[in-house]
């Protein structure tokens, strides 16, 4: 007999990833945030579709909003489908909204997406952070960086 998988499991899974992120911004500061999906948009999620490379967050009177999430639409909903790039409302405290608020008020400072997942509940979650854009010399430091890391674990393997 086939061992049962965990509903959590299932749940419990990275749907998009922005990798980019740490590349063009250094991160300071990391939040977690619900989105308002339609049923969908959980569909194609669940199906592992999605992109949130060159999307942001902004916030907008006193709101917070995903702009240019991709979600592609899911075919078996044909007369019930979504759009994919529309504006999706996140979900945060309004503690946590002043925070983002005066944190994005200083010169420099962005929100941006950095996972989208679902948590142990099921629940589509949003990773965000409050980032500061890099410069071409901080990025090329970055490189720097994780070619001598690379070099390290390779004379390590070579060696050990």
């Amino acid at each position: 007999m086939a061992a049962k998988k965990k509903k959590s499991d299932d749940n419990n899974r990275l749907v998009a990833e922005n990798r980019k992120a740490r590349y063009n911004y250094s991160i300071e500061d990391t939040l977690e945030a619900g989105i308002v999906l339609e049923g969908s948009e959980v569909k194609s999620l669940r199906n592992g579709h999605s992109q949130i490379t060159e999307s942001y967050a902004s916030i907008e009177d006193g709101e917070l909003w995903l702009i240019n999430g991709y979600i592609p639409a899911y075919k078996q909903a044909k007369t019930f489908g979504h759009e994919e790039r529309r504006r999706r409302k996140l979900l945060v405290s309004r503690k946590e909204l002043a925070n983002l608020w005066k944190n994005t008020a200083r010169e420099g400072m962005t929100i941006v997406p950095l996972k989208l997942y679902f948590n142990e509940k099921g629940m589509a979650k949003l990773l965000l952070g409050v980032a500061k854009g890099k410069n071409v010399a901080d990025k090329r430091q970055t490189e720097q960086k994780r070619d001598w890391n690379r070099q390290k674990a390779r004379l390590l393997r070579e060696r050990g």
